[in-house]
């Protein structure tokens, strides 16, 4: 199913009844990577899975897609669909969107799941490394998808997982240039929004990878201390949806049952 927002055409899936869970994908991802998680969800559950903007296929809309921009998207889509609550998972960029979702709306959410994600923004050096991928983008982006994705799993999963890392790249290899630069821009000034980790109504849930190589492990534990955020540690990278899939599945069946 397609929402048209100030005219870009926006590409969502809707199954299942029940209580209300939004599936975010990542960068360079689309929301084809939650259907091995769809089956058991839906069981009781409605499951609405987005294309973020300039992925997948939902368009472009603009040079520059803000977290903000990307959660008035989905704010337009589950008003379309007449959902007041829910629940968020969100998958590394897909998480930054929720928390953008969260700050706009902290009564629209039941429970907010960040999966290989943070509420910190980007510090000085990540946002440089944001600035290179952004010219490696423009020089060669189907190498830079290769190589981004490649390094987004623990060493020894890539051979493991090597059929999977092929579909993801090939995939991804269909994203318009625009969108992967608009979104890396996004990533690079999102705000910093720890503090809804202290100060918000609803349940969190934060799923860690101790191999992950994009966030710092300990970092991460740092900011659910003084929290009531409940922390899933996974011994793999930061594709645990495909490096740990059973048990992120049992995971999040077990936050959303227990809401």
């Amino acid at each position: 199913m397609y929402l048209e927002y100030k005219g870009a055409n926006i590409f969502y899936t809707d199954s299942g009844k029940g209580h209300a869970v939004v599936l975010l994908h990542g960068f360079l991802e689309n929301s084809s990577i939650w259907t091995p998680f769809i089956k058991s969800l839906s069981k009781k559950n409605r499951i609405i899975c987005i294309d973020l903007l300039g992925h997948g296929k939902s368009e472009c809309l603009g040079y520059i897609h803000t977290m903000e921009l990307m959660a008035e998207v989905v704010e337009a889509i589950l008003k379309k669909l007449r959902i007041r609550r829910s629940t968020f998972i969100g998958h590394s960029m897909g998480g930054y969107v929720a928390l953008a979702f969260a700050e706009l709306n902290p009564d629209a959410l039941k429970g907010l799941c960040l999966v290989n994600s943070t509420a910190n923004a980007d510090d000085f050096e990540k946002q440089q490394n944001r600035d290179r991928a952004i010219l490696a983008v423009k020089q060669n982006h189907k190498t830079f998808i290769r190589i981004a994705i490649n390094n987004l799993f623990r060493p020894k999963n890539r051979i493991l997982f090597k059929k999977q890392i092929n579909q993801l790249i090939n995939q991804a290899q269909l994203t318009p240039l625009q969108g992967i630069i608009a979104a890396l821009e996004g990533m690079k000034i999102r705000q910093d929004r720890e503090a809804l980790l202290h100060f918000s109504p609803f349940k969190k849930m934060m799923v860690i990878s101790k191999k992950d190589p994009v966030l710092n492990f300990k970092k991460l534990i740092a900011q659910t201390k003084d929290t009531e955020v409940k922390l899933v540690e996974l011994p793999d990278g930061h594709m645990s949806f495909i490096e740990n899939e059973s048990e992120l599945l049992q995971n999040i069946v077990h936050f959303v049952e227990n809401l």
